[in-house]
């Protein structure tokens, strides 16, 4: 009886913190959506359960403002940092799973050190090599420094998935005459799917939050992406629209959802894949 009341016991104090965690996660969610339904510009009158609801924000960002403008800019942004970073990362953590070349540990050393460093240490020598090769308040140059930065963190993680793939099949394809490109794009990619999932995913997830990076580069309105053009909403001299901001982070919030829905599945598998064979 009394073994029974423990477990009764352990089980509800689980669940009572599973019910608390999940409060804490999605009471912000639920705080910001209701805000940018509410009228005025301040977050401190939201109530839980509003009196009036609004779209007036949402119409104003796309009426009033560069929002739109933004929002392209970000996904151009992120969908090409995707696409070349992607191709970085798998293609050097090939060549580091698959080849012996001199200066290879040393190699995979200064990956895994690079991992330690904050991305933000750079900042200065940055901004001074973007200034002088002319890449400064343009995307491609902040497509440039997204792709350098993801190479270390996600060659490493695709190499560990590499070196899990059996060799066998490999060497049965170049027993029957396939080059190195054929068994990269035949045989690796279609057996790394969720690890590659997931590194796409990453690189495109990644430009589409980052502020620090894109307000040191983008100077003008018209190249500003979602973070930095957000934030003017709530630090502007003459007055804050913090329930704009609001309705923007939402929206800002929406491609991400949709992404996790569709591949959460991938995701999951690459992520603990990665880790176990690395």
């Amino acid at each position: 009886m009394n073994k029974k009341l423990t477990d009764k016991l352990v089980v509800g104090v689980i669940y009572a913190i599973l019910i608390l965690t999940a409060i804490a996660v999605l009471y912000p969610v639920y705080f910001i959506i209701i805000g940018s339904l509410n009228p005025g510009d301040s977050l401190f009158k939201t109530k839980l359960i509003p009196e009036a609801l609004t779209l007036d924000h949402y119409r104003y960002l796309f009426e009033e403002t560069k929002y739109l403008t933004w929002y392209k800019n970000t996904f151009k942004i992120a969908f090409f940092n995707m696409l070349i970073s992607t191709f970085l990362v798998v293609t050097a953590a090939y060549a580091f799973s698959r080849f012996r070349f001199p200066g290879r540990k040393q190699g995979l050393m200064a990956m895994l050190v690079l991992q330690m460093f904050p991305s933000f240490m750079g900042m200065i020598a940055i901004y001074i090599l973007l200034l002088q090769i002319g890449l400064l308040d343009n995307h491609w140059g902040l497509i440039l420094v997204y792709a350098g930065g993801s190479i270390p963190f996600g060659a490493w993680l695709v190499k560990g998935y590499f070196d899990g793939l059996p060799r066998s099949l490999e060497e049965a394809a170049k027993i029957d005459g396939a080059s190195h490109t054929t068994i990269f794009f035949k045989i690796m990619m279609p057996l790394s799917k969720p690890i590659l999932v997931f590194i796409a995913v990453n690189n495109f997830i990644g430009p589409w939050m980052d502020f620090i990076f894109a307000r040191l580069i983008l100077r003008s309105n018209e190249n500003k992406t979602l973070a930095v053009g957000l934030f003017e909403f709530v630090t502007g001299r003459t007055s804050t629209q913090f329930t704009t901001f609001a309705a923007g982070a939402v929206l800002v919030a929406v491609p991400i959802t949709i992404l996790f829905l569709i591949f959460q599945k991938y995701i999951v598998e690459g992520l603990t894949a990665g880790a176990n064979k690395g």
